[in-house]
């Protein structure tokens, strides 16, 4: 799976220093992944929560931090929307950042 972008995270995690082993382990194991369906997806990570258009929910550092993705499962490519704390999560509107 491509990831798009890695920049994103790692301004993240420099804000937020406890998150970034966690959002390095989940960048690695994404990008190995070869998901074909939300299914797939659902088997590494069943905590995941599926929004409309294919945007998908992780919660990162025990619920702590929240990072949403859009993935083109034929194409493999994520793109990273959002990584946030839960509070700002709570702020914005999930199905169309």
């Amino acid at each position: 799976m491509r990831i798009i972008s890695k920049r994103t995270l790692r301004d993240f995690w420099i804000k937020h220093a406890d998150s970034e082993q966690q959002l390095k382990s989940w960048y690695r194991e994404t990008d190995r992944s070869e998901w074909r369906n939300i299914n797939n997806l659902k088997r590494n990570y069943p905590s995941a929560s599926i929004l409309q258009d294919n945007r998908i929910v992780f919660n990162i550092k025990g619920n702590r931090y929240r990072l949403i993705v859009k993935i083109n499962f034929e194409y493999q490519i994520c793109w990273i929307r959002f990584v946030g704390t839960h509070a700002e999560y709570d702020k914005i509107d999930a199905n169309n950042i």
